[in-house]
Parts: structure tokens; C-alpha cells; sequence
């Protein structure tokens, strides 16, 4: 399985569902503006409350990495979804032409393996956040888009997750978040706890019992197990 391609296919799939066709244009099937390099740096000032930078407040906090990969991932699905509205709009090549590029670029070869990776100092992961921000506050561009996919990858190399971790938490966010769109989310008729566990706990669950499930079997796994 190509999981990168997985991952983009993946990514286009949930803002065609959640922003309606044509999301690329810049606005929502709801006429609402989309701004992904926003997306990318506001989620990123999050990612920096997972160490405590603070001097003046909690000055024992110790970093918290899990929570920091997971805000990783939230990253990337901003970061492909610019990516995808940089490729429609300029016709410069197709999905799979954009997946064989990335997947031959130095920074994304550094993570593709199942060996794993060690998180590096605090000072380094966060000045590598910052300079993820920095670059989605630069007009998109060709330039701009390259660099910001070669600083992400160098991002989750310093925050310890090689590509199998990057695709599993990737796509168990993506399908859960799918799971609620289809199960009332919006309406607010979704149930969170599913006899007596959330459901992100659950879909984590799914995916250490089966490694080799495919996005679709995780799917039906959360179906089952859903109190609906």
C-alpha cells in the first residue's frame, strides 16, 4: 500500500465531504472563506503548549509528546489540504504525480521506515514548529508549498514518528472524524462514549489489534462497535 497516496486520497475525500466539491476554490459549500495556511499556523501555536515554554506559569510542566504528535498530525491534514488546493489550482500534475514527488523528497525518505525515531530537545522541536508558521504566513507559491512539505516531514522526524506512525494516527483521525460527520456529529446527535470508552481510545484500540487493517476495515470495525 502506498500510504502516502492513502493519506492525500484520503485528505481529498474529507473536504469534498465536509466543504463540498470545489472546496478548492477557497470557499465552503456553506460560502464560508477557507484559509488553510490559518489553519496551519493557529494549530501550530497549539503544538507549542505541548512544552512548557512558560516562565512565569507551571515552570515544572514536562513536555507532553504524545499530545505533541497528535498535533503533528493535525498539521498535516491542513498542510496536504493546501497542498491539494495549490495542485487543482494550478494544473500542475495529478494526485498520484504529487504523492511519487513527495515520496522522493530527503525529508520524507528520513522518516519512511517502521524503525523507530527519537524525539529531539525541546529547544529544536520548537524552533522547527516556528519555522512552520513562518513559512504559512508567506503568500502560497510554488516555492512556499515545497518548503513547507520539506520542513513538516523534518517536524515529524524531530517529533519521533516515522511514516507507519504518521499514516496510523493520520488515519485513525481521519476515519473517526468521518465516523462522526456520518453518525450526527454536526447535529449533535453523535454519542462520544461507547460503553464506557471515547472514541478516540476505541479507535485507537482497533488499530493496535489489527496493524494492517485499511481505512475502510477501520471503518466497519467503529461501525460495529458503535452503541448506536
Amino acid at each position: 500500500m502506498n500510504k502516502l497516496l492513502c493519506m492525500i486520497e484520503l485528505q481529498q475525500k474529507l473536504n469534498d465531504a465536509t466543504n463540498g466539491l470545489d472546496w478548492e476554490k477557497g470557499i465552503t459549500k456553506n460560502g464560508k472563506k477557507i484559509n488553510w495556511r490559518r489553519c496551519i499556523y493557529m494549530e501550530s501555536a497549539e503544538m507549542i503548549d505541548s512544552f512548557g515554554w512558560k516562565h512565569w506559569k507551571s515552570i515544572a510542566q514536562e513536555a507532553d509528546y504524545e499530545n505533541l504528535q497528535i498535533e503533528i498530525v493535525d498539521v498535516w491534514h491542513f498542510v496536504m489540504s493546501l497542498v491539494l488546493e495549490f495542485t487543482r489550482n494550478s494544473g500542475a500534475e495529478s494526485v498520484e504525480e504529487l504523492a511519487e514527488r513527495i515520496a522522493q523528497t530527503p525529508e520524507y525518505q528520513k522518516i519512511n521506515s517502521d524503525l523507530p525515531l527519537s524525539f529531539a530537545s525541546d529547544d529544536l522541536l520548537m524552533t522547527k514548529i516556528e519555522n512552520v508558521m513562518r513559512l504559512s504566513l508567506i503568500p502560497v507559491s510554488a516555492e512556499m508549498v515545497g518548503a513547507l512539505i520539506e520542513e513538516f516531514f523534518e517536524l515529524a522526524y524531530l517529533g519521533a514518528l516515522n511514516a507507519t506512525q504518521l499514516y496510523r494516527l493520520y488515519v485513525g483521525k481521519n476515519i473517526l472524524n468521518q465516523f462522526r460527520q456520518d453518525h450526527g456529529y454536526k447535529e449533535g446527535s453523535y454519542i462520544k462514549m461507547w460503553n464506557g470508552s471515547e472514541d478516540n481510545a476505541v479507535m485507537k484500540s482497533a488499530w493496535e489489534a489489527n496493524p494492517d487493517m485499511t481505512p475502510d476495515g477501520l471503518y466497519e470495525v467503529l461501525k460495529a462497535a458503535y452503541p448506536a
